[in-house]
């Protein structure tokens, strides 16, 4: 029987995976909740694309570097880092999806999994006095 207080370890990589992209300013991220569809091959999708196949490979590096700091997480299986098109990093229960911009048109890959909770990470600046400084929020 599952604890009822357990920690949602895949909730938290899939945060982890959010703040990775959040990082280099990841595009339109979103995160797919997969947990009430059955047969679902995993429990979150996280999504983002990136205006340049350099923004497409630092999301990516980024994500690794979030998931490894903060719960010694490595992905399990990667795609796509050869042409930065659609770069896929598998762990297990999150998958994240990193996709150059007009690929992510192309495939639609929201779409696919219309059927799952999706949560849209919003993206607000907010810029100092000195206009130095930008932070930006999570959730809305």
């Amino acid at each position: 029987m599952a604890k009822k207080n357990a920690p949602d370890t895949s909730r938290i990589l899939a945060d982890a995976v959010i703040a990775g992209m959040q990082e280099v300013k990841g595009h339109e991220i979103i995160c797919l909740d997969l947990r009430k569809i059955p047969h679902a091959i995993a429990d979150f999708f996280v999504i983002c694309h990136g205006n340049s196949h350099t923004q497409v490979d630092a999301a990516a590096r980024s994500i690794e570097r979030e998931t490894e700091l903060k719960l010694n997480e490595s992905p399990w299986h990667k795609e796509g880092l050869n042409n930065s098109e659609w770069v896929l990093l598998d762990y297990g229960d999150v998958v994240a999806h990193v996709f150059y911009r007009e690929a992510r048109s192309f495939y639609g890959l929201e779409d696919l999994w219309a059927d799952a909770i999706t949560e849209r990470i919003e993206e607000e600046t907010v810029t100092d006095t000195n206009n130095s400084l930008n932070v930006r929020k999570s959730r809305k």
